[in-house]
């Protein structure tokens, strides 16, 4: 499925598989592009949906249809495109699901949990000859893409190393007794590792090309002891709450290294229980220089004081043609920053013009993988492991000419 362009087509329909707290957020985000329509939505909580009805219709389009089996959704006629914000453990169901109906899926992050399913969604999606996309809204942020921009005119030189993480502390979201709460607090139960990869490991793979002439090829993991969720809990939660009860096995910190096959190196960070600031690292080296964001500042070789610089001194010369064209549009109807619409309206934009996608099956499996990858490593004393290629060899040839603006390669 490398290289492979979209049909072509005016409008783009699309049918809404979750629409809580981020399944609307990305709803209202595509409300807004151009050459869009949603014609069908589903949640298993009714006013979840009657609320994405209602906001459908008030951007004046005509009201979608309410499935309240997601597999109908997917059988429908009039849905082109199958839309994901579901929690995560039936991300795999449902994406292969709509593939097998015919449809193209773009799912939110991460999109698979363990190994059997990342190669899940690539056997259906090669199988169907439907695009599974992996919504990893980071690889379009303002700063990623300028770097993504530095990257490719050579500032950088011969690139070597990378750091991406997603360090975020969620303790009051992980132990809230509705929301995300529940789901996104059992992982912590029962696993040890990084569960939330793509974030910071999207943009990295970006600047590295991987799947286009590198890949990743190796991981290593291990974890810190548990301290910080439970401390918190006992110190916050009253006596007689069921959480009390609860035994956490995952360690606060989890460090990966990935090596790829051409050599370079990416260290993998997931915290989200450390009270700290937030920070994804992205971290990009190489012979000639590097950058490093949270503040975004860079430093390039021959520079006379031996110290960071800030990236606005430069981000006039690199700024990225998506942010050049819709900087606006996306500060305005976009979250994160502008960077939800950006990816919402380049993925709009890759449909309407029957390009490739920026993000292929591949991507999707391959940034997901390390959540499985590390709690193996974690389990077996830090074992080191190697990284499934999940192009099967096709990372070496990948054709990138159909893409129009190259923007991942």
């Amino acid at each position: 499925m490398m290289g492979v362009p979209f049909e072509k087509r005016d409008l783009v329909r699309f049918g809404f598989v979750g629409v809580g707290g981020r399944g609307f957020n990305q709803l209202e985000t595509i409300l807004t592009v151009e050459g869009t329509q949603i014609t069908a939505i589903s949640d298993p909580v009714e006013a979840h949906a009657l609320r994405a009805k209602e906001c459908v219709v008030k951007a004046g389009q005509p009201a979608p249809a309410i499935e309240t089996d997601w597999r109908k959704l997917c059988a429908r006629k009039d849905v082109d495109f199958v839309y994901i914000c579901s929690p995560w453990n039936v991300h795999v169901d449902q994406a292969v699901h709509a593939m097998q109906c015919g449809k193209h899926a773009c799912v939110e992050v991460p999109v698979a949990g363990t190994l059997a399913d990342c190669w899940r969604l690539v056997d259906t999606s090669e199988q169907t000859r439907q695009h599974c996309v992996i919504l990893e809204n980071c690889c379009y942020g303002d700063s990623e893409l300028t770097v993504l921009t530095m990257v490719r005119a050579g500032l950088f030189g011969t690139l070597t190393h990378g750091e991406a993480a997603y360090i975020h502390d969620l303790r009051s979201l992980l132990l809230a007794d509705k929301g995300e709460g529940g789901w996104r607090r059992e992982p912590h139960k029962t696993r040890n590792g990084n569960f939330y990869p793509t974030h910071g490991l999207g943009p990295v793979a970006w600047y590295m090309n991987i799947h286009h002439g590198d890949r990743f090829a190796r991981l290593v993991s291990m974890s810190s002891r548990q301290a910080a969720l439970q401390e918190y809990r006992d110190a916050n939660l009253p006596a007689d709450s069921p959480m009390r009860k609860e035994t956490y096995r995952c360690g606060d910190m989890n460090s990966s290294l990935i090596q790829t096959a051409l050599g370079r190196t990416i260290l993998l960070q997931h915290d989200v229980v450390t009270p700290r600031p937030y920070t994804r690292l992205n971290l990009i080296a190489g012979s000639k220089g590097a950058f490093s964001d949270y503040p975004p500042r860079i430093f390039l070789d021959g520079q006379t004081e031996h110290e960071w610089k800030p990236l606005d001194e430069l981000k006039a010369q690199y700024k990225h043609q998506f942010w050049k064209e819709s900087g606006e549009l996306a500060l305005k109807n976009g979250g994160h920053g502008g960077m939800d619409f950006i990816m919402n309206h380049r993925l709009v934009q890759t449909i309407r013009q029957g390009l490739p996608p920026d993000m292929n099956v591949y991507d999707a499996a391959a940034w997901s993988a390390p959540s499985p990858l590390s709690e193996i490593s974690v389990a077996w004393d830090s074992l080191s492991l190697p990284f499934p290629d999940f192009t099967r060899g096709h990372w070496q040839t990948a054709d990138d000419s159909n893409s129009a603006d190259s923007c991942a390669r």
